[in-house]
């Protein structure tokens, strides 16, 4: 005889329905577990593709702020590399408007215009003709006072500095507008 037979059926029926109870109970938890790796699982593969993603989109940032700086830089370098031209177009300008000036005032230089030869002449014109010793041929010309051809050199050098500045300006201008 077994022990089984020796326990009574009631007392077997439900100790088949606690163990089936247990089974039932153990597998349920044992499918939670199985369900609770899963979940952990995927959540792990999302969080690692996210972390993926975070760091692609963070290198094409760091790429394109990159560019940006090194976009600057060069157009900087452009334009020092403008600025340093306009200087000294300007300054070679100053430098020959001082020598120009210092020539009309030592006399070594005289500024002339020309005198319109079909123009009627009166008491006070200028002679048509050069002095003998003179060394023009052609048309005929009439110097200025050294006082009036200083500020005519003076008008001139603030034209030529305005121009240079005004080019200076305009290259500025392009250099900031062009898309490099």
């Amino acid at each position: 005889m077994r022990i089984v037979d020796l326990i009574p059926t009631p007392y077997r029926l439900l100790a088949n329905g606690v163990l089936l109870a247990a089974l039932a109970g153990g597998s349920a938890a044992l499918a939670w577990q199985v369900q609770d790796w899963r979940y952990c699982q995927q959540l792990a593969e999302q969080a690692r593709l996210h972390a993926e993603t975070l760091n692609q989109l963070t290198q094409i940032a760091a790429t394109q702020q990159q560019a940006e700086q090194d976009k600057r830089l060069a157009l900087e370098q452009r334009l020092t590399a403008s600025e340093q031209t306009h200087y000294r177009v300007l300054s070679d300008a100053q430098r020959d408007q001082g020598r120009l000036r210092d020539r009309l005032a030592t006399a070594d230089l005289r500024l002339s215009v020309l005198l319109d030869a079909t123009a009627v002449t009166g008491n006070d014109s200028v002679p048509a003709t050069t002095a003998t010793g003179g060394v023009v041929h052609g048309a005929t010309r009439a110097q200025l006072d050294p006082a009036h051809a200083q500020r005519i050199i003076g008008i001139t050098d603030a034209g030529d500095q305005g121009l240079i500045a005004l080019a200076a300006c305009q290259a500025y201008a392009k250099e900031v507008s062009t898309p490099k």
